[in-house]
């Protein structure tokens, strides 16, 4: 098969066979300052799946035929739906077909109806799911309560941004729809009376029918901040510390999440903790990262209002620990693992790195897959 290209490294990708028994492999060879080198050899199915992940940027790839490459990837990761590997392998609209196809035969096999997803009610966006898929869907509200302050036009912008850029294993994927058409009977009522009270410009609601005139559809996740009161603690420290580590991620490829609320994060079923919302999402490189200043008068220091000047770049990241809102042990594990995000010297070194032209490789295997030292040791793993 032909490499399988993304970021600085190639992916050959195949099977090893042994009498009836065959196991998927996947070679991962990074280009460095040294030459080739072959930083990984990736035999758990687990790990061939990851790669492949809805997380993640397209690969590059020369196909003859596109259904082919999905028949001969299925093979190898037989629980990866055709939607997703059509989209891995840079076939956006064919991914978008598939997925729109899976839904249809879904929702007529199932008789399920839409409700809202799990979590906490969005200011931006109304979400939705169908019980026992593995979707949710997104439809822009007409107004946003105070204090959001973004535009229909900039959230739509930020979609299009995650969909260009370098996903780094940290964004999930959207496919963009349009005039999407259901049986109004099949939308818990409550669900249906606020899509057609707040989101008019999106949604029309008939007697019989509903159509989705946009509406962003992506891989269900659970929710970080639902996963943390619902997991057991080992769980829960492992999320917590890989929550740490996404942020570092979409850092080192040029995203600030903006609001880096448990909320706005989720888990996937591999335990990867990924980024959703991306209403205040920009680049790493147009913020403005400050130390709060100092001051005499203790009266100002608990005042709610600044006391001194803010811009609309700037972040203050010594102040994250207490907007975040984590408390007892998951925030010293956060502080044990992580302390480096509220403060100033680390987002500003990768500000530096990033706008030197340095691609920070940010690998889709885990350290433990590494093969010695080849790799240079500035690069980061996932």
């Amino acid at each position: 098969p032909e490499p399988f290209y993304r970021g600085r490294a190639a992916y050959v990708v195949g099977t090893i066979s042994a009498g009836t028994v065959a196991l998927p492999l996947a070679i991962a060879v990074h280009h460095t300052t040294r030459g080739l080198i072959i930083g990984a050899v990736l035999l758990e199915p687990d790990d061939i799946s990851v790669l492949f992940s809805y997380t993640r940027s397209s690969f590059v790839v020369a196909v003859d035929s596109a259904g082919q490459m999905v028949n001969y990837l299925r093979r190898l990761m037989p629980h990866r739906k055709p939607a997703e590997l059509y989209t891995a392998i840079g076939f956006n609209k064919h991914g978008k077909t598939e997925r729109y196809r899976d839904l249809r035969s879904f929702i007529d096999e199932s008789g399920a109806r839409f409700e809202y997803a799990r979590g906490i009610r969005g200011m931006v966006m109304i979400v939705f799911t169908l019980p026992g898929y593995d979707a949710v869907f997104k439809v822009i509200r007409d107004r946003f309560p105070y204090p959001k302050q973004t535009t229909r036009r900039q959230v739509m912008s930020k979609y299009r941004m995650v969909f260009r850029h370098d996903r780094a294993g940290r964004l999930i994927d959207a496919h963009e729809f349009e005039h999407m058409r259901f049986d109004a009977e099949r939308f818990e009522a409550d669900l249906l009376a606020e899509l057609q009270q707040a989101a008019g410009r999106s949604v029309t609601v008939t007697a019989d029918t509903v159509t989705l005139h946009h509406v962003y559809v992506e891989r269900k996740v659970v929710p970080l901040d639902i996963y943390l009161r619902e997991s057991n603690p080992l769980k829960g420290r492992a999320a917590m510390i890989d929550y740490g580590r996404a942020i570092k991620n979409l850092a080192m490829s040029d995203i600030f999440p903006g609001d880096m609320l448990l909320k706005n994060f989720g888990v996937t079923r591999s335990g990867r903790v990924v980024f959703y919302d991306y209403d205040e999402l920009t680049r790493v490189t147009e913020c403005n990262f400050r130390e709060i200043p100092e001051t005499l008068d203790p009266d100002r220091e608990m005042s709610a209002d600044p006391w001194f000047g803010v811009g609309d770049n700037d972040v203050f990241p010594e102040e994250f620990r207490n907007f975040l809102g984590i408390r007892g042990e998951l925030r010293d594990v956060l502080d044990q693992h992580h302390a480096e995000l509220f403060g100033v010297r680390f987002w500003r070194r990768v500000q530096d790195r990033v706008r030197s032209g340095e691609v920070i490789e940010i690998f889709p295997y885990e350290r433990s897959r590494r093969l010695g030292a080849g790799i240079r040791r500035r690069t980061r793993t996932t």
